[in-house]
């Protein structure tokens, strides 16, 4: 089929979904319509958010779909109504099988992992917090049970040593933007069949589920590195936080953005140490340094900002 006759749904909310939308744009597909989410009330005055694709769609004067309930009959019959020939799905809510069966070609879905692994909401996170060499993106055809389908294509990517998730984040979403465009080609040429994941697995399968406040918390009882990996895999969203006695016997609880492996032994000791590059943190065999957190109430700051007014020696970890 011709690419400008190809007609295409793309749905999706953050971010990442946005970069996606635009490189397809980009590209001049054929995008007759825009799903994301409803907008919500956010900030202190409640002000009504929209959603980084919406606001990106209103720009470009695309049709746009703001369901609350997917299986609404109202939101289907306007969605068969559009007839795209496909759905592109990125970031987005679990779709029912009377949408995501609903056009000729089919949806898919863009992941961010290799696939089979790391299926779930939260796959560039857990790829650094297990310490993972290599990531990248998936693209697949969705079926019932969530990230299972036949995967159409993959690209991957390493991860350093020093990566926080951010940057990973961005690294995948440029990736991820030229890998959807070369699969929808694909698609509208008939030229994706897609391999089934069942014949991709060689290994344990990680997952990726959704990350909640209790998943950050730091408590400084594992290794200097996997303590390094969970800071730099929920840094700078939604941040790894922990707390700290005061030598005064007060509690404060803070997050935490940016650290370092050193090679210093705790020998047992738990007291945070000042050094001059940063503060340092013990874990169950070396100091962890930390160079930019975040005091509860307070901006995001460097260490030497913090320390001004928080005079830290002598204080112990909260190991509650």
């Amino acid at each position: 089929m011709e690419k400008s006759a190809f007609k295409i749904v793309f749905m999706g909310t953050p971010d990442f979904a946005t970069g996606l939308l635009k490189e397809l744009l980009l590209q001049d597909f054929n995008i007759v319509g825009v799903i994301t989410a409803p907008d919500k009330p956010a900030g202190r005055g409640q002000q009504l958010h929209q959603s980084s694709v919406k606001q990106f769609a209103v720009e470009k004067e695309l049709n746009i779909l703001q369901p609350t309930n997917l299986k609404e009959e109202g939101f289907i019959q306007e969605l068969r109504a559009i007839d795209a020939d496909l759905f592109v799905v990125v970031a987005f809510r679990m779709l029912p099988e009377v949408v995501w069966a609903m056009p000729s070609y089919g949806t898919i879905n863009l992941h961010a992992s290799l696939l089979p692994q790391y299926r779930g909401a939260a796959p560039i996170n857990w790829a650094i917090i297990n310490g993972e060499k290599t990531t990248g993106v998936t693209t697949f055809f969705i079926e019932k049970e969530i990230d299972t389908g036949k995967v159409i294509e993959q690209s991957s990517v390493a991860i350093t040593e020093e990566m926080n998730v951010g940057e990973l984040h961005d690294q995948l979403l440029s990736l991820g933007a030229s890998l959807i465009c070369t699969t929808v080609d694909k698609i509208r040429t008939d030229k994706a069949d897609g391999l089934p994941q069942s014949e991709m697995i060689h290994s344990e399968l990680k997952a990726a589920p959704k990350i909640f406040k209790e998943d950050c918390r730091v408590t400084f009882q594992g290794t200097a590195q996997s303590t390094h990996n969970l800071i730099r895999g929920l840094s700078p969203y939604p941040a790894a936080w922990t707390k700290v006695r005061m030598p005064d016997g007060s509690v404060k609880q803070f997050k935490l953005f940016k650290s370092a492996i050193t090679d210093i032994n705790t020998d047992g000791n738990q007291t945070i140490l000042h050094a001059s590059d940063g503060l340092l943190f013990p874990c169950t065999d070396r100091y962890l340094l930390i160079t930019e957190l975040q005091p509860e109430g307070k901006r995001r700051m460097h260490f030497k900002e913090f320390l001004a007014g928080n005079r830290l020696d002598g204080g112990l970890i909260e190991l509650i």
